[in-house]
């Protein structure tokens, strides 16, 4: 999907209130954005996670963001008094003090950010504000839904003045749980793309670590993220494999519960260049994301639900190979022209994929590269407040 330039750049005069489970690296600097674009807003955090040390449960290993995710705009921490904190499970976020902070910062809108936690269903069903929803959700791995949970969600995104959508799979989903034209506005998802930027230092640090992995002259393809099940990097491994394609490597860049295993089979083929780098925080993404060739996101889900690595590779030159699974393919991913894809449940259908991407010859990859770059362009924070301000607008119309 392309997207055009944002309508206007005036930011709403409304108060905002911005309520979401804890700081996540791809919103918090979005929140800065906004704040230093001149809008009146504060953020409701309901858990410290990724500011105080914790284990992530799918990493497998304690979890901080070494990039500043707090300063440059107001934010307050609730506190949470859940039993065991979390994003896993409906209690995990249990915040009673939010009603009170809302009502003493007197928003004129309030922003959520999902709805499956205790704090958010309250908020959901007490609101004194007119809401505006912000979620990723698709159908692409559950397109029939059971009536029970069709009729609770339609129930749910009633109680919403507007509701943003992040691309098209999100706005079929939506339109399917019975959300109407008239309260849905585009606002996309987007990353900091001044910090997903090629400059010459960061291509000489991945040059480097080409070197220092001895793939200097490989065509190397990537996975980066979280080695667990859904996100599919074993049988990215055995299709690698037995591709047998020489000069090509498969770097797998994280930790999670599968990378025993993706080691021990990649032990078995020592003739293959496969390397392993642990657990990367953002600070050293853009030179991750440089050493590849290709990026491959190859999730079967359930809930891959938008697949923000795809956007922060495409601002870096590097194309990228999805799964139809994955919930920004539709927008961002075009077939052999701003790169690959394939589909997640025909066997052999990711091989057939690696295939075709080994085979493109440098001058057709540098066209989809250049391809890439021309359609994730519009995916700024800007485009993203533009369409943010509209759903303020219309919520407000709504009150």
């Amino acid at each position: 999907m392309l997207i055009d330039a944002p309508k206007s750049g005036r930011p709403p005069t409304a108060r905002l209130a911005i309520v979401i489970s804890h700081p996540i690296q791809y919103y918090s600097p979005w929140f800065r954005w906004l704040a230093a674009a001149g809008w009146n807003l504060r953020v409701f955090y309901l858990w410290d996670f990724g500011i105080v040390p914790r284990t992530d449960r799918e990493f497998g290993r304690p979890l901080t963001w070494d990039v500043d995710l707090l300063s440059g705009y107001e934010h307050e921490f609730m506190p949470n008094r859940a039993a065991q904190p979390g994003t896993h499970h409906l209690r995990g976020l249990d915040n009673p003090t939010l009603p009170d902070r809302l009502r003493a910062w007197q928003p004129d809108v309030v922003l959520l950010f999902g709805y499956k936690y205790l704090t958010h269903l309250r908020l959901i069903f007490g609101a004194r504000y007119p809401l505006v929803f912000r979620g990723d959700s698709h159908l692409l791995d559950a397109p029939n839904l059971a009536f029970a949970k069709r009729w609770l969600l339609g129930l749910i995104y009633g109680r919403f003045a507007a509701v943003t959508y992040v691309g098209r799979a999100n706005r079929a989903y939506f339109r399917a749980l019975g959300v109407a034209e008239t309260r849905l506005v585009h606002a996309p998802h987007a990353v900091d793309a001044a910090h997903f930027t090629a400059t010459p230092e960061r291509r000489a640090q991945a040059a480097r670590l080409r070197t220092d992995l001895g793939l200097d002259g490989h065509r190397v393809l990537l996975f980066a993220g979280k080695l667990i099940p859904k996100k599919q990097p074993l049988e990215l491994l055995e299709a690698f494999l037995a591709a047998g394609q020489p000069g090509t490597a498969l770097v797998f860049v994280g930790d999670g519960q599968e990378r025993a295993a993706l080691e021990t089979l990649a032990a078995t083929r020592p003739d293959r260049s496969v390397r392993f780098l642990p657990f990367a925080n953002q600070s050293e993404m853009p030179v991750r994301y440089l050493l590849a060739d290709v990026f491959v996101l190859p999730s079967r889900g359930p809930e891959e639900t938008w697949g923000l690595a795809v956007n922060e590779a495409m601002h870096l030159g590097v194309p990228c190979l999805v799964s139809d699974r994955v919930g920004c393919q539709q927008d961002l991913v075009t077939e052999g022209e701003t790169g690959w894809v394939f589909s997640a449940h025909e066997p052999g259908a990711l091989a057939a994929a690696l295939g075709r991407v080994l085979a493109t010859d440098p001058t057709a990859l540098a066209r989809i590269r250049d391809n890439g770059a021309q359609r994730i362009a519009g995916y700024t924070y800007a485009t993203a407040a533009a369409g943010l301000a509209e759903a303020v607008t219309v919520a407000l119309a709504r009150r």
